[in-house]
């Protein structure tokens, strides 16, 4: 049976092109505003950065700031996400494509090192120290950020307990996982912040996942876990 057209609805206009250059500039102005503030809390720390500060190093009023971000904790949470987004879209990506095996464990783990650190310093800053201690909003989102890594390096792990023949407890993978993520962050922490040996940190890389998959074989409940 033919379906009666509805003669009444009309296919609602595309935008102009005028309309699409303006929604380009108005997401090319957050960014600019999230890129000076995310800069700013890394470098001078987010409680001496102002909004003007931010308002300046993006070459916009403090107006234009505002009017995306309703305070400078809205900022920070934007950031976060992102950041996260980030964090999770290459080292999430990663382990989740280790194909079960500890060579692709080791490939994930060295994406960190050798990828996200190096390129994004700031953010290493951001996510491990000027985000830590701030409010619950903050710290909520903080929450989920890491709470979904662990669960991706965890199902990275079981993949290769699956063709191992298990682990030696309920809980390793979860433990494993936390502690995988406590060790990136804490060597992160080390060597990009404290000291600021970014040039150490493919060889450190690697002494980490060298350890991290000698425990992962340590907790292989098979006998034959080479």
């Amino acid at each position: 049976m033919n379906q009666r057209r509805n003669s009444g609805a009309k296919e609602p206009a595309p935008p102009s092109r005028s309309a699409l250059r303006r929604q380009r500039e108005r997401e090319q102005r957050l960014q600019t505003i999230l890129d000076a503030a995310g800069t700013l809390f890394a470098r001078e720390g987010y409680h001496r950065t102002g909004m003007e500060w931010i308002a300046d190093k993006a070459e916009v009023s403090v107006g234009t700031v505002y009017f995306y971000f309703k305070n400078k904790e809205d900022l920070l949470v934007k950031l976060l996400d992102q950041t996260g987004y980030e964090l999770r879209n290459l080292l999430g990506a990663e382990f989740k494509n280790a194909d079960g095996t500890l060579e692709g464990i080791q490939r994930a783990g060295m994406v960190f090192f050798e990828e996200f650190c190096p390129r994004h310093p700031d953010k290493i800053v951001l996510i491990f120290r000027e985000s830590a201690g701030q409010s619950a909003v903050v710290e909520n989102h903080r929450k989920k950020i890491f709470a979904r890594l662990i669960n991706d390096v965890q199902e990275a792990l079981l993949q290769v307990a699956r063709k191992h023949g298990g682990l030696a407890s309920e809980t390793a993978a979860e433990v494993m996982a936390t502690s995988i993520l406590g060790m990136f962050e804490r060597l992160a922490y080390h060597y990009i912040i404290w000291q600021d040996r970014p040039e150490d940190l493919a060889a450190v890389g690697r002494d980490a996942v060298a350890f991290i998959v000698g425990g992962i074989r340590n907790l292989l409940s098979t006998k034959d876990n080479s």
